[in-house]
């Protein structure tokens, strides 16, 4: 597990190397799951990464989870102020909650992808996305999930 945590920091340096942040602000889902993220994008030439730091909570599953995913993502003009975007990525967290009646805390690791539109109006500063999102986590709170989500985002 280690030396998974170690090769995903090591590709993840290299990447944010020639980085530039774009937009930070608010990510709000709900799906299999509903949390809120604060969330940032940062500049990769044409394409971009997504970063997102969040809480999510199930109360009919009786868990919970406090995530970093990253999420590469390719972007497509659909007019002046509009495009959409797909993306791939990874989500490592810490979960904790009830599975056949006994409490369980631990580390998961899944894999995402993303699908969304966004709206950046060129007469103020922000970003406005709605996008889904799957998940499948491979370690710890192993499942498929889903999330759809509405962000805004200061531009910078």
């Amino acid at each position: 597990m280690k030396k998974i945590v170690l090769v995903l920091v090591a590709v993840f340096s290299m990447g944010m190397a020639n980085a530039q942040i774009q937009d930070l602000g608010i990510r709000g889902a709900f799906g299999s799951g509903a949390g809120a993220e604060l969330s940032t994008m940062w500049g990769l030439g044409g394409n971009r990464l997504e970063l997102d730091l969040g809480w999510t909570t199930a109360p009919n599953n009786n868990w919970s989870y406090i995530n970093l995913t990253g999420v590469y993502q390719w972007t497509w003009a659909l007019g002046s102020d509009f495009g959409w975007y797909a993306g791939i990525g990874a989500n490592l967290g810490l979960y904790s909650g009830v599975n056949d009646s006994n409490y369980k805390n631990g580390l998961g690791l899944g894999f995402v992808a993303q699908i969304g539109l966004e709206f950046n109006p060129s007469a103020i500063p922000f970003q406005f996305t709605l996008d889904a999102r799957p998940q499948w986590d491979v370690i710890g709170h192993s499942g498929f999930g889903y999330g759809l989500a509405l962000g805004i985002r200061y531009r910078f």
